[in-house]
Formats: C-alpha cells, structure tokens, sequence
C-alpha cells in the first residue's frame, strides 16, 4: 500500500475551475490524496457566475456540477477567513480573498492563472506562491508518479463518448491547457 503521509495543501482559485478537463483533474488528484484542495464559496460563486455568463445554455448544467462537487468536497471549503481580508493589499483586491483563505488554511500553493495579481514580495510574507494548473499537476505527478498515473486513468475512464485510448487521452490534455503533465505521464502511458 502507498499513501502519502502529509499531503500539501492548495488553495484552487476560479480561473482553474473554469476550463472542465483541469477541474476534472485538480478535482481527481485531490480525490485521490495527492493534495489538499481548498477553496471557498466565493471562489466557487466566481467560477459559476462566470461559466454561465459565457454559457448560458448550460446554466442547469454548472448548477449540478456546483451542487455535486460541493457535496463531494466539503471538507474543503476554508471558512472564517474573511476577517482577514483587509489587512491584505493585491493589485485587484478582488483577488484579496484567495490569500485570506490561503492563509486561514496554510495553503503552501495557490493555484492560479493570474500570477500578476498575486506579487511573490506579497506572498513570501505568508510562505505561499502561485503556480499555474499545469505546473501543479505535473510537480504532483513527478512526486508520486504511481497514483497520479491511477488518478489520470480514473479520469480517462470517466470519458466513453468517445472513449479514448491513454495517447489519445494524453494528446487531450495537451489540448487543453496541461502539456507539462501529458508529457510527466507518458513515461506512466501503460497505467493510464
């Protein structure tokens, strides 16, 4: 049996919730035990009102997925970090509550597509930084290359319209934003 003993925790922000095949592995990897996800209401009010506003047709859609994934994680949602809020200066203090909850939850990573909102002088202070999904997901998988192999190939077999092969499925996440992590697990192909 392996196991990781202490996983890391990040805090998933809505920019990386957004795109289905990331939320679907960030998602699945932190099913799995290869990190502690965590985000916060408003990170996931964001990531829906966003979702329908460029998709409105889906709208019942995005609601089901909110209600089952907040359902499935619930234990990640941080809570009691607003009071922190204030004292803390980004470049968009719409961003502010990320790091709050960062901090409330001692997150070592933020994961994010919105670097500049995030300054490294900023986050040094609190023992956090920014990295995007792709970079996430591929330090994971190069850590515990076993279980994130089993995680992708859970994630694979979730697709069967169509279907894909594991070099089909790889060449997908390629597509879709996570090249650093297709190419970490195609030395794992014969697992996926």
């Amino acid at each position: 049996m392996s196991f990781v003993a202490n996983p890391f925790v990040v805090v998933l922000d809505a920019n990386v919730l957004f795109p289905f095949r990331v939320r679907d592995v960030l998602l699945t990897f932190a099913q799995e035990g290869l990190f502690r996800a965590r985000f916060t209401d408003e990170i996931f009010d964001e990531w829906t009102r966003n979702l329908i506003k460029l998709k409105p047709g889906l709208e019942e859609s995005v609601r089901q997925q909110d209600t089952i994934i907040r359902h499935e994680f619930e234990e990640c949602f941080v809570t009691g970090y607003q009071p922190l809020i204030a004292g803390l200066s980004l470049p968009d203090e719409d961003d502010r509550h990320v790091l709050a909850a960062a901090i409330r939850c001692s997150a070592q990573v933020i994961v994010t597509e919105n670097h500049k909102d995030f300054p490294v002088e900023v986050l040094e202070e609190y023992g956090v930084e920014t990295l995007g999904a792709d970079d996430m997901l591929a330090n994971t998988f190069d850590l515990f290359p076993q279980r994130g192999a089993r995680a992708l190939r859970k994630v694979r077999e979730r697709y069967r319209n169509p279907p894909m092969t594991s070099s089909e499925f790889l060449f997908d996440l390629t597509k879709c934003g996570l090249s650093k992590l297709s190419a970490a697990a195609r030395a794992e192909i014969e697992y996926l």
